[in-house]
């Protein structure tokens, strides 16, 4: 069964689908700067107009991207906060849910 809504997909091939924000918080906090070093949620389709990503720096934090075509939205941040990073992706997502 596919997404209703987004899927999360990290390096390590953990894949989820609809995550909820305390699933992000998870999926980001097992990140490292080896063999998992990113997570991407994007739509279950195969021509995604829009994404968020999560990446682990090399001098500690994340960097966030989030890209959106239809709303020609695209932003990089830096944040050291996985709650903070998990509440902001979780309202981000919500608005291309609907």
């Amino acid at each position: 069964m596919a997404a209703e809504y987004y899927r999360a997909d990290s390096e390590n091939g953990d894949h989820v689908d609809d995550p909820s924000e305390d699933v992000l918080f998870m999926l980001i906090r097992d990140l490292n700067d080896t063999d998992d070093t990113f997570v991407v949620v994007q739509p279950d389709d195969d021509d995604p107009l829009w994404f968020a990503s999560v990446a682990v720096l090399d001098e500690g934090g994340y960097e966030i991207a989030r890209r959106d075509s239809t709303r020609r939205e695209h932003d990089i941040t830096i944040e050291s906060s996985i709650n903070r990073i998990a509440g902001d992706l979780t309202t981000w997502l919500a608005a291309r849910a609907t």
